[in-house]
């Protein structure tokens, strides 16, 4: 990804201040061409302002966006050639679908036997077909984003940005409405940036993540890696459930935790090294060459899954999900469970 001919979206070293906040803090990011990257985030990281100026919403007080290799820093957002859909959907109540997804083309002189037939286009796209007299509010939450995201590609933005565009829908819908968007992503080819606080929707979503947390960018990666081997405490914590301790490098493949316990790893740094383990809890298994005996504190029936919290020795508590087998374990309940050394990860 360093070279800078294959990105599409290039964005060097954006600074952004309200006031004494660092909104963004020298951002660099680059997405190539038909890439859907996520920005994941907690509330207040500074993905929502790096979006708004890509968009042209914000202006950076630092650093420059490149679209298709065309500086745009300095553009109005109207020719900035790119699509936006938000979690409010802003659709225009007095339009009809017809009339929504139109506006665009109407702003850009297009003749209007093109808008029609591009019109028609985008909403069989999104499955509306029937639907084009109706008003936003003859439609449910699904149709209306829908609708937004017809408006968002009809005039084949040459960049697409998603904020949180499914928050307003219930789990079931948005869950459709993340595969509808991503089938239309790969068929149209677009390179998207999509804005999630949602960890699950970033996995399924993206090509790759990029995990920001007080206006910087943590790590960007493949959605396995960002999994596997988060790194460091932020990223373990935040994507996905997380079992994290802290210790030294005793010897090579051996980690003191601070806890007194110590753990077979699969890694060669240094002896003496300050290091971070991560234990996914889906990674524990009856054996193991890392055993632990652990009483139950907490146990949740998951479906396909048993998720426990375990208090074991040394005052380590471990959380662990395992497949569900048999009934589930009380509260009180000994179990012996062990993790392997190539399923630590070091950080």
């Amino acid at each position: 990804m360093s070279n800078r001919g294959s990105a599409d979206l290039l964005i060097e070293g954006v600074g952004k201040r309200f006031g004494e906040v660092m909104a963004l803090n020298g951002v660099s990011l680059q997405v190539a061409q038909g890439e859907l990257l996520t920005i994941l985030g907690p509330s207040g990281s500074g993905k929502t302002t790096l979006l708004k100026v890509v968009a042209g919403f914000e202006t950076p007080d630092g650093g420059t966006v490149t679209v298709g290799g065309e500086e745009i820093t300095a553009l109005p957002p109207a020719k900035r050639d790119i699509g936006m859909v938000f979690q409010n959907y802003a659709l225009f109540p007095h339009l009809t679908v017809q009339g929504n997804v139109s506006f665009p083309l109407e702003m850009r002189n297009v003749a209007r036997a093109e808008i029609d037939r591009r019109v028609a286009e985008a909403i069989a796209m999104v499955e509306l077909k029937g639907y084009e007299r109706r008003l936003p509010r003859q439609l449910s939450g699904g149709q209306q984003q829908r609708v937004a995201l017809a408006r968002a590609i009809v005039f084949n933005p040459r960049l697409l940005l998603l904020d949180e565009p499914f928050g307003a829908l219930d789990r079931k819908l948005r869950e459709t409405m993340q595969l509808e968007v991503r089938r239309l992503q790969r068929k149209l080819g677009l390179t998207t940036i999509f804005i999630a606080h949602d960890q699950e929707e970033a996995l399924v979503l993206s090509d790759r993540i990029a995990v920001m947390n007080h206006g910087t960018i943590q790590q960007v990666a493949t959605t396995t890696e960002i999994y596997e081997r988060p790194a460091n405490d932020f990223v373990a914590d935040f994507v996905g459930e997380s079992n994290i301790f802290h210790g030294t490098v005793s010897a090579p493949g051996t980690v003191a935790l601070d806890n007194g316990r110590t753990l077979k790893v699969a890694s060669s740094l240094p002896a003496g090294r300050k290091v971070g383990v991560l234990m996914r809890p889906e990674r524990f298994s009856p054996g193991g060459a890392n055993a632990f005996v652990g009483e139950v504190l907490e146990a949740v029936y998951l479906g396909t899954s048993f998720k426990l919290r375990l208090a074991c020795e040394g005052g380590m508590e471990l959380l662990i999900r395992q497949p569900a087998k048999g009934s589930l374990p009380g509260t009180g309940a000994r179990i012996e469970v062990g993790i392997e050394p190539d399923a630590i990860h070091v950080f």
